[in-house]
């Protein structure tokens, strides 16, 4: 039987010991620790680990730091109570009070006695309790002995303070992603720890990284349905053909090309963003989804192809595209494929945004059928009177991302390589930044992706010949459909809000 790899979270007492008698478990059992991850400065009884070791032997491991009551075994909600007290003016009166509350299997966070105070007989605490319907219980038994003042009551988690820092994020998780098992949020929160200690050793302060984590849920969560808008572009390409952009609240463009017969769609948005998405679309004259002849996928990532598997067409994506979908790593294919920041941040935004597979997708042959500017094309797109070149690019962003050109209309489809960013909101730049807090970098390959900018810029440019009515429009991946100003990128015509405010 070959070795695999476990996770187990211990909650261990903050004493002298308690980590080395963990470590020693492990080592008894042949256990090989592959990551572990203490910071008492996010919650002072709680460490991860992962190791590797045979089925038989984790199963002893688990066994041994249960009986001790040093592993986590579930995410229980706990219940907060703050209260002053009054206690008799008697030796042993703390110590019969501490009785009950150890009894209901009370942690205590905090308190607050002095017998030379203004108020001797007085005692502040803060507790947690594991099993909240024995809060009422205790509450019961200690009025019926002690004149007391509740301060705070709280089931839901939000009063927990940071010596259960773990259970109450779990808890602030399950209100963003709903009631998960157990095992999938400590797994979840294992993963997100590993992020965390990644970049608290590129000097991170660790609470942002969890502020970043909830802010992205709570964000994408907060802009669906009532929350949802979009920033809105309609473009005549030529008599036949619209182009529409559409910029949700958050995450990639979603662009329609609708002739007389039908429209295609190029990217798709989040996939918590469908019915919001369907909504937009009919109120811009694509209501009958039956005419929707394909959709074009420019790269993986979810804000570009998560609601791709909601619409009753085709997805036609780049080998490299599907591959990442399967490996549910946004690096993978690229030089940044073995990067945890990379993996654990793409599991999580397909958790936040309801991203699923495209039920059915075609791939591009990559075989060149001619090129363009030095990149490769390997499909078309046929609308209307509109037929545009499908690139492959370079791998910059994310392997396997793709380019689409209209060379006689001026048309560039340049997903995340070329982006006019002054044109993209606050609110949405705020979101934006929370993906490049949790990976560094939203690019897979910087040098490359330097490389591809350049040759788009290229090939704007060569499209924006003075002969031409209008200049190359640039449709990039985020922001406003865009043209080239000498060097700067600025927004092409009238930008209107989806929906109408009155």
């Amino acid at each position: 039987m070959s070795a695999q790899k476990y996770y187990f979270i211990a909650r261990m007492p903050d004493e002298p010991g308690a980590l080395h008698t963990a470590a020693e478990i492990v080592k008894r059992y042949q256990g090989n620790i592959e990551r572990i991850h203490y910071d008492r400065r996010i919650d002072p009884y709680v460490v991860f680990f992962e190791v590797t070791c045979e089925a038989s032997e984790y199963e002893a491991i688990e066994r041994e730091l249960k009986a001790i009551g040093y592993l986590q075994t579930s995410l229980t909600k706990l219940g907060f109570l703050k209260f002053k007290v009054v206690l008799p003016h008697r030796a042993g009166a703390l110590f019969e009070f501490l009785h009950f509350t150890t009894e209901a299997h009370c942690n205590i966070a905090f308190l607050d006695f002095d017998d030379q105070s203004k108020n001797p007989d007085q005692v502040t605490v803060s507790l947690t309790i594991d099993d909240v319907s024995k809060l009422d219980g205790l509450l019961e038994r200690l009025r019926s002995r002690y004149p007391l003042e509740i301060l705070e009551y709280d089931l839901t988690g939000k009063r927990l303070d940071d010596t259960v820092f773990y259970i109450r994020f779990a808890q602030e998780l399950r209100q963003i992603i709903g009631e998960q098992e157990d095992q999938f949020l400590m797994k979840l929160l294992s993963d997100i720890n590993h992020i965390v200690q990644e970049l608290t050793n590129l000097d991170m302060e660790p609470k942002a990284v969890f502020g970043s984590v909830l802010e992205t849920g709570r964000t994408l969560k907060a802009t669906t349905g009532l929350g949802f808008y979009a920033d809105v572009q309609v473009v005549q390409v030529t008599e036949d053909v619209s182009l529409f952009c559409f910029q949700p609240p958050c995450g990639g463009n979603i662009y329609a090309l609708r002739d007389r017969e039908g429209f295609v769609l190029i990217d798709t948005g989040y996939g918590i963003y469908k019915d919001d998405v369907k909504v937009m679309l009919a109120h811009h004259g694509m209501s009958d989804l039956t005419k929707l002849k394909g959709v074009y996928i420019t790269h993986a990532d979810a804000d570009h192809s998560g609601g791709a598997w909601s619409l009753p067409a085709v997805a036609h994506v780049h080998p490299g595209t599907a591959e990442i979908v399967q490996a549910a790593n946004r690096a993978y294919g690229s030089m940044s494929e073995s990067s945890v920041l990379e993996a654990v941040y793409t599991k999580l935004i397909n958790l936040f945004s309801a991203f699923k597979p495209p039920e059915d997708m075609v791939l591009y042959d990559l075989t060149p059928r001619g090129e363009v500017m030095g990149l490769d094309v390997i499909g078309h797109v046929q609308i209307g009177d509109v037929k545009l070149k499908v690139l492959n690019g370079l791998g910059g962003h994310l392997h396997g991302q793709v380019f689409f050109v209209a060379e006689r209309e001026g048309l560039l489809f340049t997903g995340d390589s070329l982006i006019d960013l002054k044109s993209i909101s606050e609110e949405r730049s705020r979101f934006n930044l929370l993906a490049k807090n949790l990976m560094t970098s939203v690019n897979v390959d910087s040098d490359r992706a330097d490389e591809e900018r350049k040759v788009l810029i290229d090939l704007a440019r060569m499209l924006s010949s003075p002969d031409r009515e209008r200049p190359c429009l640039i449709c990039g991946g985020h922001g406003t459909i865009s043209y080239l100003d000498e060097k700067r990128l600025k927004t092409f015509g009238h930008v209107d809000r989806y929906p109408i405010l009155s």
